[in-house]
Formats: C-alpha cells, sequence, structure tokens
C-alpha cells in the first residue's frame, strides 16, 4: 500500500512532497507540515490522506490492515514525541480528530477532542495534571462530543443534563461548576448513552480512535457538507482527510486559554489583528458560539466598550508571540491567515492555519493593498479575488438617513444589511423563501445542520456566539448580512415568537440587520445604491487590463441599461422585446394584433406597437451611444399574451369589436401542447413577417433619430431567434435588410448594422458553416440550447436536479454553470464551423451563463469575442473574463 499516513512535528520527515500537496492531505495537513517544518509550536501528530475517506466510503465501511499498520506506526511516532501512551492509565496521550478537506470547509465536518479518556485514563490525567476539575471537564466534554459525532446521540440530552446541574447549582457559568459537578455530570452522560443505545460508552482507547476517524470520513457524505459543497461548487469527489494531533489544553485554568485569530480585519480588511479567545476554555467553546468570547486586542475591546480583559493585556507574552506568527504566517502564504491556537499554562501552540474567508470588502482591500506592500503583484490580486463574491457589494446598503428603530445591537459579524421577515428555523427559512419572501433567519446560534436555511435567509441574527462563530464565518463567506451575539433576543420555538427587550415579535415580522454595526432594527429600513469607487474601482481597472473578451449586458429597459453601463457594460448582448410587450398600455394591441383573423388585422395592431417600439429603442440606444446592441426580435410563444381571465376577455372585446365567444375560440385555436417548442422565435417570422417588418422599422427609426441627435449612433445587431436552417435565416435577413434601406432612404442617412442569429438548437449548432452563409453574429443563447440538449426544462428541473448534482451525474446545474462536455461542445463546434465559413464572424453568449464565471473560463478557451450578463453580473464577468485571460 502506497503512503497514505503522513508524521509532523518532532522528528517528522516531510520529505515526500505529497504531504504538502492539499489534494492529498488536504488544507489543514499541508499546512500543519508546513508549520512544523519551519519551526513553529505545533503539537505532533499524523495525517491520513483523502484517497483513503474515498476508499472507505465506497468499499462498505471498512479500514484495510495496511492503513490500521500505517496508524499505528504514526501514533508510535507521536507517543514517543509527547512522551505519553494512548490508553496508559497513568499518564494517557489525549488526540484530537479533525477533518480537513482540500477546500475549506468550516464547520461542516466533525471533529472529535480529548479522545483517549475513559474511566481509567482521567484518573491518570487528574494526578498528572494536578487538576482534577480540568480531567473531569475534559471527560465530560469528550463523552458528549464522542456520543454525538461517533455514537449519534442528539446532543441536545446532554445540554439539557448540564443546564440541570448550573440550575441546580445556582451557577451561571460552565467555568463555575467544580470537579465533583463534572464527575457526577459525567456518570449521567454515559447513563444517557447507555439508555439510548443499548449499551456502554467505549472505554477501549484504540477503538475510540477508529470510530472517530470512521465518523471524520462520514461526515464528507452528510447532508450539510453536501449542500455546501453546492453551494461553493466544490467537487463532490475529493474527500476529507483525517488530522490525529497530540492534545494541547486551554482550559486547564486562568493561564490557559483558547481562540481564533485573523491576521487581518476578515470583515473590513483592514490590516490589524482580529479575533476572540476565551479563558480556561477549549475551541469548540469558541467556534460554536456556547459562550460569548473577548476580544484579541485592547484596541477593539476599547472600541467595543467591554469590561473583560483582551489577550493582548491579560496574557501579553503568550499575545506577543502570537502577533510574530501572523507576521510569519502572511509573509509565508502572502494571504491573510486564519488561526486557531491554544495557550496551555502560558505555552503557545498552533493547531490550524488556513486562508482566512473575508468578505468582498475585505478581500478587495486585502488584494490591493497586498500589491501596495509588494506582498502579491496585481496578476495574483486579480486571481485571488472570487468573482462571486462581488455580488456582496453591488447592491444597496441601508441609508443612513434613514429613520432606524434600533431595538438591540449585537456584535457586527458580517457586513451588509438586510431586511425580511423572521423565521425561527432552517426549513421555514429555505420553505418561504422558494416562495418569495425575504426572511432573516433568527436562532440561539447557528450549527452546521441550519447551512439550507442560512443560504436561503437575506441576513442572520444570533443570540449567542461571537464573532468567530459558526454564524459569522459562514455569512462572511455566503456574503449574508449577520449579528451575533445579540444577547437581548430570547426565541419562544414553541410559540414562534421572538423577545427582544421589552418587544415581542411573531414570526413573520419584519426587521432589518445592519452587519457593519450590529443593529437589529424593526421594520424595513430605506436604502442606497452601492458606491464603486476606491478598491472596487482599482482591482476593475487592473482586471479590464488583463481581459481580452468584451463585456455585454443583458437589459430591454433604460434604467438596467444605466445600470450596466455604470458596471462598466460595453455594450448590450441581448434586448428581449417580449418584454415591452407586456406593458399593460399595450398588452391590448399585441392581443388584438394576435388574434387577428388576418394579415390586414395583425398590420393594424402592429401600427399601435410600432410608435411604443421606437420609443423603447430610442431611449436604449440613447444610452448606448457608441456601442453595439443586439436586439432579439420577437421571440416568447403567442400563449403567453393570451387573456386568462373572464375580465381579460371582456376587455379585449370592447377593444376590437369582437364577440368573447368569438375571441375565446380563436385563443382555443392557437393553443399549444407543448409551447417552447412550439409557433414562436423566427417561426413567427417566416409565418407572420409583417410582425418582424414592424420591430425592424423601430430599431432603423430609432437608432437614425438617435444618429440625428447626438452625432453618434450604436451599433445594433438585429438578432433572428430559434434559427434551424441556413433558410430561415436567409429569408428574415432579406427581410430586414429591405426595411433597413427603406428607413434609410425616408431618413436620408445610413447607419451600420449587423444580422445574426442566436444558436440555441443543437441542430444549428451542427448546420453553423451554413448559417454562417448569411449571419454577421452568432450568439449563444444557451438557456435553450441546453433544454433543447438535454432534452430538460429549466422551469421543472428543480425537482430533480439536486439529486443529480448530488450523485455526480451533474458536476453542478447545468442551467447555472454551463454543461461544458455536452453543450459546450455543441457550442465549440459551432464556433469552429462559423469560423471556417465567416472568418470575421462575430461570436458571444448571452445566455445566464454570461454571468457564470466557470462559463466564463470556457468562453476564453473557445475563442468568444464577448459574453452577455444581467446588470448586476456585468462586474463579476469583467473579473471573471480576466481571469481566463490570465489562466
Amino acid at each position: 500500500m502506497p503512503q497514505s499516513v503522513f508524521h509532523f512535528g518532532g522528528d517528522a520527515s516531510h520529505s515526500d512532497p505529497r504531504q504538502k500537496d492539499k489534494k492529498v492531505t488536504g488544507g489543514k495537513g499541508a499546512n500543519l507540515a508546513v508549520m512544523a517544518e519551519i519551526g513553529l509550536p505545533v503539537p505532533p501528530g499524523f495525517t491520513i490522506a483523502t484517497e483513503e475517506c474515498l476508499t472507505y466510503l465506497a468499499g462498505g465501511a471498512d479500514f484495510p490492515q495496511a492503513l490500521r499498520d500505517q496508524v499505528a506506526e504514526a501514533l508510535r511516532h507521536v507517543e514517543r514525541t509527547v512522551g505519553k501512551v494512548l490508553g496508559d492509565p497513568e499518564d494517557p496521550l489525549l488526540v484530537s480528530v479533525r477533518s480537513g478537506a482540500a477546500i475549506s470547509m468550516p464547520g461542516m465536518m466533525d471533529t472529535v477532542l480529548n479522545l483517549g479518556l475513559n474511566d481509567a485514563t482521567v484518573e491518570g490525567l487528574a494526578r498528572t495534571s494536578g487538576d482534577p476539575r480540568f480531567a473531569w471537564d475534559s471527560y465530560r466534554r469528550f463523552v458528549q462530543m464522542y456520543s454525538d459525532v461517533v455514537l449519534g446521540v442528539d446532543h441536545g440530552l446532554f445540554e439539557e443534563a448540564l443546564e440541570i446541574v448550573k440550575e441546580d447549582t445556582g451557577f451561571y457559568s460552565d467555568t463555575e461548576l467544580e470537579a465533583e459537578h463534572w464527575q457526577k455530570l459525567v456518570a449521567e452522560y454515559k447513563a444517557i448513552v447507555e439508555r439510548e443505545l443499548g449499551q456502554p460508552f467505549p472505554q477501549d482507547a484504540q477503538a475510540q480512535l477508529w470510530g472517530a476517524i470512521a465518523a471524520v470520513f462520514d461526515s464528507w457524505d452528510t447532508e450539510r457538507a453536501k449542500i455546501y459543497r453546492r453551494l461553493n461548487d466544490i467537487p463532490h469527489d475529493m474527500g476529507t482527510a483525517v488530522n490525529v494531533q497530540a492534545m494541547v489544553f486551554g482550559n486547564m485554568g486562568d493561564t490557559s486559554a483558547t481562540g481564533v485569530a485573523f491576521t487581518r480585519d476578515p470583515s473590513t480588511g483592514e490590516k490589524a489583528h482580529y479575533g476572540e479567545w476565551l479563558v480556561n476554555a477549549q475551541g469548540e467553546d469558541v467556534v460554536a458560539g456556547i459562550r460569548t468570547p473577548q476580544y484579541l486586542t485592547r484596541a477593539r475591546r476599547e472600541a467595543a466598550g467591554a469590561d473583560k480583559p483582551s489577550m493582548e493585556e491579560a496574557m501579553p507574552e503568550a499575545y506577543a508571540e502570537l502577533a510574530r506568527v501572523f507576521d510569519l504566517l502572511e509573509a509565508h502564504y502572502s494571504d491573510m491567515q486564519d488561526i486557531e491556537f491554544t495557550v496551555q499554562q502560558g505555552k503557545l501552540w498552533l493547531l490550524q492555519t488556513r486562508n482566512g474567508k473575508r468578505t468582498a470588502k475585505a478581500a478587495l482591500k486585502m488584494a490591493v493593498d497586498m500589491v501596495g506592500e509588494g506582498l502579491i503583484d496585481r496578476k495574483q490580486a486579480i486571481l485571488r479575488i472570487d468573482p462571486m463574491a462581488l455580488d456582496q457589494l453591488l447592491h444597496p446598503t441601508l441609508d443612513p438617513q434613514a429613520k432606524r428603530d434600533v431595538m438591540t445591537t449585537g456584535l457586527p459579524a458580517s457586513p451588509g444589511a438586510a431586511s425580511g421577515k423572521i423565521v425561527l428555523d432552517a426549513e421555514t427559512a429555505e420553505s418561504w423563501a422558494q416562495r418569495g419572501e425575504k426572511v432573516i433567519l433568527v436562532r440561539v446560534e447557528t450549527s452546521p445542520e441550519d447551512i439550507h436555511g442560512m443560504h436561503a435567509a437575506t441576513g442572520i441574527l444570533t443570540a449567542r456566539g461571537g464573532m468567530t462563530s459558526h454564524a459569522a464565518v459562514v455569512a462572511r463567506g455566503m456574503g449574508r448580512p449577520c449579528v451575533s451575539g445579540a444577547s437581548q433576543v430570547s426565541i419562544s420555538r414553541d410559540a414562534r415568537t421572538l423577545r427582544i427587550g421589552d418587544r415581542e415579535l411573531k414570526e413573520g415580522d419584519v426587521i432589518t440587520l445592519d452587519g457593519s454595526n450590529g443593529q437589529v432594527m424593526a421594520g424595513e429600513v430605506a436604502t442606497i445604491e452601492p458606491e464603486l469607487a476606491g478598491d472596487f474601482g482599482t482591482l476593475m481597472e487592473w482586471a479590464d487590463e488583463h481581459r481580452r473578451m468584451r463585456i455585454r449586458t443583458n437589459a430591454e429597459t433604460e434604467q438596467d441599461c444605466r445600470m450596466a453601463r455604470q458596471f462598466g457594460a460595453e455594450g448590450i448582448g441581448l434586448c428581449r422585446t417580449e418584454h415591452m410587450f407586456f406593458d399593460a398600455g399595450r398588452i391590448s394591441a399585441v392581443r388584438q394584433m394576435i388574434l387577428a383573423e388576418d394579415e390586414k388585422g395583425r398590420r393594424a395592431a402592429l401600427d399601435k406597437l410600432l410608435p411604443e417600439q421606437r420609443a423603447d429603442f430610442h431611449a436604449i440606444f440613447t444610452v448606448m451611444v457608441g456601442l453595439p446592441c443586439t436586439i432579439r426580435l420577437l421571440d416568447p410563444p403567442l400563449h403567453e399574451f393570451l387573456p386568462n381571465e373572464e375580465a381579460e376577455f371582456a376587455e379585449l372585446a370592447d377593444a376590437t369589436g369582437l364577440g368573447v365567444d368569438h375571441l375565446r375560440r380563436r385563443a382555443a385555436e392557437l393553443h399549444e401542447f407543448n409551447p417552447m417548442l412550439g409557433h414562436r422565435g423566427c417561426r413567427l417570422g417566416i409565418t407572420y413577417p409583417e410582425i418582424y417588418e414592424m420591430q425592424a422599422r423601430a430599431i432603423f427609426e430609432a437608432v437614425c433619430d438617435v444618429a440625428k441627435e447626438s452625432g453618434e449612433a450604436p451599433l445594433p445587431e438585429i438578432m433572428i431567434p430559434l434559427v434551424a436552417t441556413r433558410r430561415e435565416l436567409e429569408i428574415l435577413r432579406a427581410l430586414v435588410d429591405r426595411v433597413a434601406e427603406e428607413v434609410f432612404e425616408r431618413a436620408g442617412r445610413r447607419v451600420d448594422y449587423l444580422v445574426g442569429t442566436m444558436i440555441e438548437l443543437p441542430r444549428a449548432a451542427l448546420m453553423a458553416g451554413q448559417i454562417a452563409q448569411h449571419a454577421d453574429f452568432f450568439s449563444f443563447g444557451t438557456n435553450d440550447l441546453t433544454q433543447t440538449t438535454l432534452g430538460v426544462s429549466r422551469d421543472d428541473s428543480a425537482r430533480f436536479l439536486g439529486p443529480y448534482v448530488d450523485r455526480g451525474i451533474f458536476p453542478r446545474d447545468p442551467f447555472v454553470s454551463l454543461d461544458i462536455e455536452g453543450v459546450g461542445e455543441l457550442v465549440s463546434m459551432a464556433v469552429e464551423r462559423g469560423r471556417e465559413t465567416r472568418g470575421d464572424i462575430k461570436l458571444g453568449i448571452c445566455g445566464e451563463h454570461g454571468g457564470d464565471p466557470a462559463s466564463i473560463g470556457f468562453c476564453e478557451e473557445v475563442g468568444l469575442d464577448y459574453v452577455s450578463a444581467s446588470p448586476y453580473r456585468v462586474p463579476i464577468a469583467r473579473l471573471a473574463a480576466a481571469q481566463a485571460s490570465l489562466r
């Protein structure tokens, strides 16, 4: 068996380069090896490779003897280094068992601490430490964590038992309980296990170790981990490593502590030490939000007006050593680090370092600042920013002038603002969000099981936890505003109510969060538009210098066009004219046109629509002067315009002078069983050419008027939709060219224009060489091309695509990120065949994939000239295109 277990710490050799490969040993394991190698204080341990996770999950949950042998050898190395033996009743070695995937998934997988304790070793730990309270505290933590993670016993049962003990003793804090209290609680915990499982808590340390290893591997496949990977586009076939490490203890009294620290502020990007710590605690107390922690630095404590001392003040020597480590690690990794540490009786130990999660605002500031500091160059700065994270910066924030009814203030855990209806559990959050509600998830504290509700919510509020709690870290990674540690918040799950001070709110009431200052407000608060200057502007300038593809927008209103230009759009890639037809003031004329019995009736209705269409295009062209504008002629199924209600038929009868029965009969004649594959797109133009004539006339008249008014015109690109054959495009191009000549002659001026088509059918991709004979451009409509290639309806696919992604049938939702193997192959084929016919053909993409970074990378590979995205995704596309060019 090849080496699958790697030692670190002590005299361990790191000669195998695979040990520092995150794909092999995970991010945590690789970084522990590096920290140990450069001489930082890392407790010794070993890492089991990620491939063993996949083997275990695929092989019926068993471990090969060769792996057991390698683990035994690695454990002996730890025992020699520490001078203790796992399971020794006199002086026991205790270990932690932690996950560690190649890509950080904070809080999504399982951990077991204090492993190796049992009824005998707890006595040995009490004697060697000289602190029975510490020993029994550690044992009760282990029994609870192991029972939850490995044995599957509801952790709430242990929490209830603990609360009863505190009530009986009159103590508020865990730290007030003494050794005898913990000893009694351990007995109660073990009784819970035996009652729930019908067997006693395991006492054999080796069995405990393999049970924990199995549980960590199993946690890769938990529902919360799958959801997190799906939300963050992490492959399901990577697996997690397991890190087994000698325990160091932050719960050995007032000279011991635990904490989480960042080398820079993960919310703002400020170059200042940031973090939290707890005296006499273990790491889970901080990250799980069980106790509200203290500030790391004096400056932050003073700014918050907190009473409890910072680590800088209470443990100055340990803090000074931690500050030295900050500088060393940030220089080594050239990035902001997220560090977990423990202080055991005054000595600092490092348990983990990784590139820290951060808000988009912080990511931009760090990238720009680090270029200025010489840590990275501009190309590295561009590649470092997640394009999708920019979405956090492109939406409104609370208006500072708006009235705020502040009910309480918690910790500003993740910046931004959100208003929404209160929901008290993840399932409700997801359900209400799916029906279009904006919701705020309110919890005592979040847990990994809440991941789907956190994603569905627009903001998160917790009563407990600090700035590095699960809620805070996950919210920052998702770009959700979060207020944590709002201690005045009291939740009644049974009554579905929320009390904040003397106010009682019920589930469904609206509140507003300001994650930048921690305020929780009643009702909805007004917002203002984002400011896109500063670091954002700087990074966008750098990105524009390095990208090849142009970035356009999908827009059909003047407002959207202005917004897109503000975000840096270089033209319109898709103007969906059918959206203009649904306006309440013109829908009647549209219906008259559709229901007309002959061409004369249709032309009469179209004459009413012409000035409306011309005005639409005039407004758009005025904003987009000097830029290309792709206008798609009418494309939707006609049934979408038809009346459904009796009142609508009556209104149409009054407008047309036709009877309601006649109109209903005519609507029934137009009914289609599968309208998305029916009488739409170019098929409308072939059968009812007067529709496309009117639209072409409106386009050319509007562009001539704008050219006259401004002295400069946009470049209209008229797109014929749903083409499947060369002849369809040939006929309709001739129609457009004829109308253009008529308008130019009447206007006394000419403007440049292009005629092309949308490639959205597999046959069009296959016949691209022939179609290109009559096309100046191809625009790939990947929404419909995905539907027609996969035979999957985008509107109905939500019912089954989730399981398809989870089971690896599709790597991701093909309507979110392009199916490169299938749909991408058709795009590549059409590009090649189109260019063989017409070397100067312009090529772009206008489906929703035009705003997806992975799809944009594919567009760069096949050499498209531009991508088109919705206005708010234009900056995302600009950055993704630059990254694609650099890669």
